[in-house]
């Protein structure tokens, strides 16, 4: 959730396939100092760089991504292809298109391999229903309050002390960076929380140094978090999927 490479991919390529920016700063912006290789593209033999992703993407009529987070039960959004909704699943995250997706696998702090899916025998997949960005704005908030017991009882605080600058930071609405410049800049604060609360759960969801947490105790927890969690899921994808009105 921190850095999803889908994402990046998702937002910046539907900026270039619709003359919002130009090929150059869309693939400086999805690179940067990360070697990104591709696989599975058609016409291509072995592995292939990332501009090569973004030519098929245009030659092949594409109109624009969507970042697809699925999880356990939920794998709205991706298409029924061999192998799509497994690797997706395992990455946690896919960018979809009308011809092609494509599958991040983070390889080590400077090297993503993409796993490309062509789409072109495969039925139309209906996309997730997405949200308006103050639909999801006004969940995380009730999300986080709803989780503020939850994240008290566990007392990260004491085990995490990062935690409350945190959610201090959610006050701030500090926008997320990396994104086009015209982007909507409620997306773009959308998307700093949720990256904030991104950190928040992962604290929560590891436990305490020697804490002795039963598995009730964990199941609890878990059932507490997991409308955070959904919430976090389903505003990192609308902000994103936002595309300027035509």
């Amino acid at each position: 959730m921190h850095d999803l490479a889908a994402g990046r991919l998702a937002v910046w390529a539907t900026a270039w396939l619709t003359g919002r920016t130009s090929y150059d700063d869309a693939l400086d912006a999805l690179v940067d100092d990360t070697a990104h290789r591709v696989v599975g593209l058609p016409g291509t033999d072995g592995a292939v760089p990332l501009g090569w992703a973004l030519s098929a993407l245009r030659r092949a009529g594409e109109q624009r991504l969507r970042l697809v987070l699925p999880a356990p039960g939920d794998i709205r959004g991706l298409p029924p292809v061999p192998g799509l909704a497994a690797l997706a699943l395992e990455s946690g995250q896919a960018a979809v298109g009308a011809h092609l997706a494509l599958v991040p696998e983070q390889l080590g702090p400077e090297a993503v391999s993409w796993t490309a899916f062509p789409l072109r025998d495969a039925p139309p997949a209906a996309p997730p229903v997405e949200d308006t960005l103050r639909r999801v704005s006004g969940a995380l908030d009730l999300a986080v309050g709803d989780a503020a017991r939850t994240l008290a009882s566990l007392d990260l605080a004491r085990w995490h002390p990062e935690v409350p600058g945190l959610l201090a930071g959610l006050a701030r609405r500090t926008p997320a960076p990396g994104l086009p410049a015209d982007h909507d800049p409620l997306a773009l604060s959308v998307l700093g929380r949720a990256q904030r609360l991104a950190q928040v759960l992962d604290l929560a969801m590891a436990d305490a140094p020697g804490a002795a947490v039963t598995t009730a105790q964990a199941a609890a927890r878990d059932d507490a978090l997991r409308p955070l969690a959904t919430a976090v899921r389903e505003a990192a994808m609308a902000a994103y999927n936002w595309v300027p009105r035509a």
